[in-house]
């Protein structure tokens, strides 16, 4: 599902906002500019400190001064416009002037792709912890993305997707005690009109299929083990299909993730965060994308944290980063066919 020939034809290079100048972020997006010959890497330019670059690599680094120069760099040398400055700290050890650059870049970097100098926006990872410090207040990157963007939080959805899976959590990071007080018919139609379109607009699927896991252990048993699939889940589910979507389930969770089950829709609609999270980070930790639909530009992110504890030191896998990269550029090939 993540896979592409060739890069698109961009009109404008991706730009990746360099997330926490402690956290693997730098060292992920070098290691897809070194693969970008062979694994097909399109063009994009990064938004951030210089410095966090070249104190875990000692490879070319060229400050670009906006982003049409990238293009021409690219293939030499990887384009940093660096315009944040992350102050003297160390990779492995967050600080605050770290978290004040990770959420200046993603600023910078999102409004770069809504004024199109750049195609998509790639954001490498952040640690919330950190940015709650300095006066970040949403509940992820996906929020303040779409914020920015103008877009209601119910009108975008999170998708994390793999070579052969996609899943969507409609309810995202709560509390589970939360989860189910939340989970209103209203929702889950509002996520799942966001997911079909997004499956046609981004991924090329015309009649997408969704798939939905109950919120109960044996999706509730009817009624014996929860109400939430007879009282919530079924009556949305009937909803979309009444809107033309094809929408099936509940199907109890334990059984939706093995390859036969992946074979029979083309996105699943998770209860709760890790009802998603943890079958796609089981089978693809190091290719997960996570990319959000519904909004008006495109956005990915590689689908694991800063990993502090592995930072600078080479032993980072930019798989996820580069399939992000790629996945946009074809979500905006698609987008423009």
């Amino acid at each position: 599902m993540t896979g592409t020939s060739a890069p698109a034809a961009l009109r404008a290079p991706l730009v990746v906002s360099l997330g926490d100048p402690a956290g693997i972020g730098p060292d992920i997006t070098v290691g897809a500019w070194e693969r970008r010959a062979q694994d097909r890497v399109p063009p994009f330019f990064v938004v951030g400190d210089i410095r966090s670059i070249q104190r875990i690599w000692q490879g070319p680094v060229r400050a670009i001064a906006e982003p049409g120069e990238a293009a021409a760099v690219f293939a030499d040398a990887l384009p940093v416009l660096s315009i944040v400055d992350a102050g003297a700290g160390a990779p492995g050890e967050p600080d605050i002037d770290g978290a004040r650059s990770a959420l200046q870049a993603l600023e910078i970097a999102v409004g770069l792709t809504r004024s199109g100098a750049a195609s998509a926006l790639v954001t490498a990872p952040v640690s919330k912890s950190q940015l709650y410090k300095v006066g970040f207040t949403h509940p992820g990157q996906t929020e303040f993305v779409a914020e920015r963007c103008g877009v209601a939080p119910d009108n975008v959805v999170m998708m994390l997707a793999g070579p052969d899976l996609r899943v969507v959590p409609i309810t995202t990071h709560l509390p589970l005690a939360e989860v189910a007080h939340l989970l209103t018919p209203e929702l889950i139609v509002a996520k799942a009109r966001v997911t079909a379109r997004g499956l046609a607009r981004n991924f090329g699927i015309a009649a997408p299929r969704l798939a939905f896991a109950g919120f109960n252990p044996h999706a509730g048993e009817d009624g014996a083990l929860g109400r939430e699939e007879i009282e919530r889940i079924t009556p949305a589910i009937h909803q979309l299909q009444a809107e033309g979507i094809d929408a099936t389930g509940p199907f109890a969770a334990d059984t939706l993730f093995h390859a036969r089950a992946r074979a029979r829709y083309d996105a699943v609609l998770c209860a709760y965060h890790d009802q998603a999270l943890i079958p796609l980070k089981t089978l693809y930790f190091d290719e997960g994308v996570n990319i959000s639909l519904g909004l008006p530009i495109v956005r990915t992110s590689p689908d694991h944290g800063t990993a502090f504890g592995i930072a600078g030191k080479g032993l980072a896998n930019p798989g996820a980063m580069i399939a992000a990269l790629r996945m946009a550029a074809d979500s905006v090939e698609r987008r423009a066919a």
